[in-house]
């Protein structure tokens, strides 16, 4: 993710509203995402969907690795042999 520029990509809404279309040509060219701002507090995030995507993408990522690490942690695991078993019986079924 790009870093915020706080002079340029903190916005309020009063001043979004207004010049929305020149913020999404910004937000193409730059790829900066924007805050918006209301009563002087974050209210919003503004995010290219590039960006968007490769944050879902990131979090699916990470999920699934906390998953990994909770199984085996957990003892939810199998070894080399009874892993080659499980994937050989749908072939042998075929």
């Amino acid at each position: 993710m790009k870093t915020i520029s706080i002079s340029n990509d903190i916005v309020p809404i009063g001043e979004f509203k207004t010049s929305i279309s020149k913020r999404f040509k910004n937000l193409q060219n730059t790829g900066h995402p924007l805050i918006i701002t209301q009563n002087g507090k974050p209210a919003g995030v503004l995010l290219s969907p590039t960006e968007y995507d490769d944050l879902v993408y990131r979090k699916s990522f990470l999920d699934s690795v906390e998953r990994g690490i909770s199984d085996a942690d957990s003892g939810r695991t199998y070894s080399t042999g009874e892993m080659k078993a499980k994937l050989s019986d749908p072939r042998n079924k075929r």
